[in-house]
């Protein structure tokens, strides 16, 4: 029995679809990058913030269908938990090695950060961290990057702020110990001496204390003008209302990690007339911060934190270089991410300098008001 000629050409065009059906699709690299916060503990609030910039961002480059070395690159990131603690931090910096990143996009803390550096400095990874302690980035690393101004550039307009706005001849300082705590309170310190102010006391604390009433009380009987705090708002929340009981007048000053609303939880009705400086500006004044909220709301069903749009910025940055260079590979996108020109959501004039810190500062200062964090004062210049 012979076959029509039209159930022929049927059975033809069905083997040919046949075939395009069974085909590869377009060959797609995945490109890893390593990403390391706390993600339990008192400071998890921190990375979560912080990886769901970076996850918003690497979604849209991922919807944009990037072209890499002449295939389309599907970004993916490599989630570890370092627990805010040096020894654990450099554990999880070689397990993010290990898994073959491209780039790094962490550490959350300076303490973390600059151990784990060493790591990725090693290996050649470009890492652009959240942490703004000025060690990290004066180890002499080609590696390394920053997602928001340094404590060197906030302390200093922090200390400014105290003496010339505040009009705060002492002040006492409290710091927890940490890389970042430390560091920012000692950035404070020298502004506030330059500007004509004096340190009447210095006291240390930790950044798992939640008792500050003996080292508040030497501090009461030194009379000063301003409280500087450096460390997180899980301690300078209680700190603020044991100043409150202890019937301490002066304010309580800290940076960007109690301008939270955690410290407003756990400061309560106390925290009022708290300030906070905090690197950039705020959201709404952001190149394309209305933006940037609107799609974190649309992804996470909640406003966005304090870090949240740094992340996304660090992440697009990184990004960014490996289109300019058409590579994922670091030694291909390393001299893009240095001469990196962009516009973000935090600023306009994304740059870094030889160091890989941000060349435009930007820091703002916040006040509690009726329960409220608002705006004080912003202050933008150029690190050149």
């Amino acid at each position: 029995m012979q076959l029509g000629k039209g159930f022929k050409m049927l059975a033809a065009t069905a083997a040919t679809l046949a075939v395009f059906a069974s085909a590869p699709a377009a060959a797609e690299q995945v490109v890893k990058l390593g990403f390391a916060a706390p993600l339990t503990g008192p400071q998890s609030h921190y990375g979560e913030d912080m990886r769901n910039g970076l996850t918003l961002a690497l979604e849209e480059a991922n919807a944009q269908k990037i072209q890499l070395n002449g295939e389309p690159a599907r970004f993916e990131l490599v989630s570890k938990d370092d627990q805010a603690d040096p020894r654990t931090a450099v554990q999880v910096a070689q397990q993010i090695v290990d898994e073959g990143v491209q780039g790094v996009l962490g550490h959350f803390n300076s303490g973390t950060t600059i151990p784990a550096s060493s790591i990725y400095n090693g290996e050649g990874l470009p890492q652009i961290a959240m942490a703004t302690s000025p060690e990290y980035t004066a180890q002499g690393f080609d590696t390394t990057f920053r997602m928001m101004t340094s404590d060197t550039q906030q302390g200093a307009a922090a200390g400014e702020f105290i003496v010339k706005d505040l009009g705060a001849k002492t002040v006492a300082l409290i710091d927890d110990r940490t890389a970042y705590g430390q560091g920012l309170a000692d950035q404070v310190a020298k502004a506030v001496e330059a500007h004509g102010g004096k340190i009447v006391a210095r006291e240390y604390t930790t950044d798992k204390s939640n008792d500050f009433t003996a080292i508040l009380t030497n501090i009461r009987g030194k009379n000063a003008d301003v409280i500087f705090f450096g460390g997180l708002d899980a301690q300078s929340g209680p700190m603020r209302r044991q100043m409150v009981r202890l019937g301490i007048k002066a304010p309580l000053m800290s940076g960007e990690m109690t301008r939270s609303d955690t410290f407003l939880k756990l400061a309560g009705d106390d925290a009022e007339g708290t300030y906070a400086s905090l690197a950039g500006v705020p959201l709404q004044q952001m190149a394309a911060g209305t933006k940037f909220e609107e799609a974190y709301k649309k992804r996470f069903n909640k406003s966005p934190g304090v870090y949240a749009p740094y992340a996304y910025d660090g992440a697009w940055n990184m990004i960014t270089a490996m289109k300019e260079a058409g590579s994922s590979k670091p030694t291909d996108y390393l001299p893009e991410l240095r001469a990196l020109q962009r516009s973000g959501a935090t600023s306009e004039s994304i740059a870094y300098d030889e160091k890989g810190d941000l060349k435009e500062i930007s820091v703002t200062i916040y006040q509690v008001k009726g329960g409220k964090w608002e705006m004080v004062k912003t202050m933008v210049s150029s690190a050149n």
